[in-house]
């Protein structure tokens, strides 16, 4: 089964459960896939780095329009082709299990069971020995100091296999304020969704630094409905995306399966809550974990 999960031209069976499915099941049960995907969402926004807005998509009903997206960002170019090679390969180099959705992963993290909320470390012998220089230089980052993550899950995305993630707001019980992603191989986008009611105030789309729009802000000339709204955030080969704030806790993340045209490897990182950090009521528990995570000798669980 390792074997075949390597090659997918000879995998015959995936891990999905419920109603997520994956081209594999989707050609072996025959016909529709068994469940109704949600309907699209009905205005399309585009994340823009250099001004943290997002903005309407061209020929759309809101080009030229746009409202402040906080929370997010991306740092391009932060490992070299040779060290996202390298990187990958060490990777491959252990088994890969079947997930949800046409994914594979591994993982490097304590056993959770977020309903719960409950824990075990048993089984968990830290971040991989390659991931010390990606922590490092991290932490070299305004916005990222103090970051020491506690779990790594490694994610392999691939066209054949039809993966892809449905929109999810990570857990907030264990895990921190910010969520690390190093996408590697291939590009993609990352949707963002809102299910909250009400709606966006939008401005005319600005071109100058964030600095420079306060008059923007205050004086909004349009609205859209957050619940017909998807914000798409373009994710370059060997990019790291740090969400937080609004980004984190409040929009919904996921890939579209449309968006993997090449092998993608996701690897994010998570920190700690404040419940598991200084003065918090599991603060011992969190300095084991991240006793365990800084010892760089793990292999997936």
């Amino acid at each position: 089964a390792a074997a075949a999960a390597e090659t997918p031209e000879v995998l015959r069976e995936c891990g999905c459960k419920g109603i997520r499915t994956c081209l594999i099941c989707e050609r072996q049960r025959g016909g529709d896939p068994p469940w109704e995907l949600p309907p699209a969402k009905t205005y399309r926004f585009i994340y823009c780095s250099d001004t943290g807005w997002a903005v309407g998509a061209e020929e759309s009903d809101f080009e030229g329009w746009a409202f402040p997206f906080p929370g997010v960002m991306l740092i391009e170019d932060f490992v070299t082709q040779e060290e996202e090679a390298e990187l990958v390969r060490l990777m491959d180099r252990d088994p890969w299990k079947l997930s949800q959705s046409g994914r594979r992963k591994q993982d490097y993290g304590p056993k959770v069971n977020f309903r719960k909320q409950k824990l075990k470390t048993e089984g968990f012998c830290g971040l991989p020995s390659f991931s010390r220089e990606v922590v490092r230089r991290m932490s070299l980052y305004p916005g990222l100091e103090g970051f020491r993550p506690v779990e790594q899950c490694n994610l392999d995305y691939c066209p054949e296999r039809g993966s892809a993630i449905d929109p999810h707001l990570d857990d907030a019980w264990l895990w921190g304020e910010r969520l690390v992603s190093l996408n590697l191989l291939s590009p993609t986008v990352l949707s963002m969704c809102r299910e909250a009611p009400g709606s966006l105030l939008l401005c005319s789309a600005p071109s100058a630094a964030p600095e420079a729009l306060v008059d923007s802000v205050i004086a909004p000339s349009r609205s859209v409905l957050c619940q017909e709204v998807e914000v798409a955030i373009p994710l370059p080969a060997r990019s790291l995306l740090v969400l937080t704030g609004a980004a984190r806790h409040q929009w919904k993340h996921a890939i579209h399966r449309r968006h993997i045209e090449a092998r993608r490897v996701c690897v994010t990182f998570r920190e700690l809550s404040a419940e598991f950090g200084p003065g918090g009521g599991q603060q011992e528990l969190g300095q084991e974990l991240l006793r365990i995570a800084f010892s760089f000798q793990g292999r997936p669980v």
